[in-house]
């Protein structure tokens, strides 16, 4: 098992849920709704020692429970650097760090779940609220 899926499953024991604004709020992270623009879903900063999810009030519900799940994984994987925004037309960006933080909101979102029997990949993902854009992250 890979470092992200180790981190996420440490943090569903942890929390014992999957619901990534019930764990920003067990960690004291402040999630905020604002006017983003077309293209920012989300970022994360940490302002005098408090750390902040900023979310695109715009966003539909799986967009919204992807981008505060990413921001977490920033927060957890990455917790000295500097993200930059989450956009839309960075979210398949080769970087690195943008890769593992996808993954980590990826299979935070899943949980526990498991595809049923005969059940596509797409068809799972979905029923777990993952946005179909990020579906080449899973493995």
């Amino acid at each position: 098992m890979g470092f992200v899926r180790l981190e996420v499953q440490r943090l569903l024991k942890a929390y014992k849920t999957n619901d990534p604004l019930t764990i920003a709020a067990q960690k004291n992270i402040t999630v905020l709704y604002e006017v983003l623009g077309h293209n920012t879903w989300g970022y994360f900063s940490c302002m005098n020692r408090i750390p902040i999810i900023h979310v695109n009030n715009k966003l539909g519900e799986f967009e919204t429970r992807f981008t505060i799940a990413h921001e977490l994984g920033h927060r957890i994987l990455h917790p000295k650097l500097n993200t930059p925004f989450l956009r839309r037309n960075t979210l398949f960006s080769v970087d690195r760090i943008e890769r593992q933080t996808n993954r980590f909101a990826i299979y935070l979102l899943i949980g526990h779940e498991q595809p049923d029997i005969g059940e596509s990949v797409g068809s799972f993902l979905s029923r777990c609220g993952i946005p179909e854009e990020m579906y080449n992250f899973y493995s």
